[in-house]
C-alpha cells in the first residue's frame, strides 16, 4: 500500500512540475512580447525620445514619456539626441537611434 502512495506522489509532484514550467515558459514569452513592442515601428515618426531630456534611447510613440512639466537644461550633452548629434529611425521595424558622425 505505501508504494502506491508513493507512485501517486511522485505523480502529482510531477504533474505539478510540469505545470510550474508550462507557466514560467508563457509569462516568459509574455514579458519577451511587451518588450519589443516598446520599440517596434514601420516608419520614422512611429519613434520618440524615450525620455524627456538629453535622450539616448527610443520608443514607438505610444510609450512616450509624459513631458508636459519637464524641464530641461539647454546643453548639447554628448552621445545624445541634443542638438542634432542623432536622428530618431525605425530600422528593421524597430525604434533605434542614428547618431551623426563627427
Amino acid at each position: 500500500m505505501n508504494a502506491c502512495r508513493t507512485n501517486q506522489n511522485l505523480f502529482k509532484m510531477s504533474k505539478i512540475k510540469k505545470v510550474l514550467v508550462f507557466g514560467i515558459v508563457i509569462i516568459s514569452i509574455l514579458l519577451a512580447g511587451c518588450a519589443s513592442s516598446n520599440i517596434q515601428c514601420t516608419q520614422d515618426s512611429d519613434c520618440v525620445a524615450a525620455t524627456c531630456c538629453h535622450a539616448t534611447t527610443v520608443v514607438n510613440k505610444d510609450n512616450a514619456p509624459n513631458c508636459r512639466e519637464a524641464i530641461c537644461t539647454a546643453s548639447c550633452e554628448p552621445d545624445t539626441l541634443d542638438c542634432g548629434q542623432g536622428q530618431i529611425r525605425c530600422v528593421n521595424n524597430q525604434c533605434g537611434v542614428v547618431f551623426e558622425n563627427a
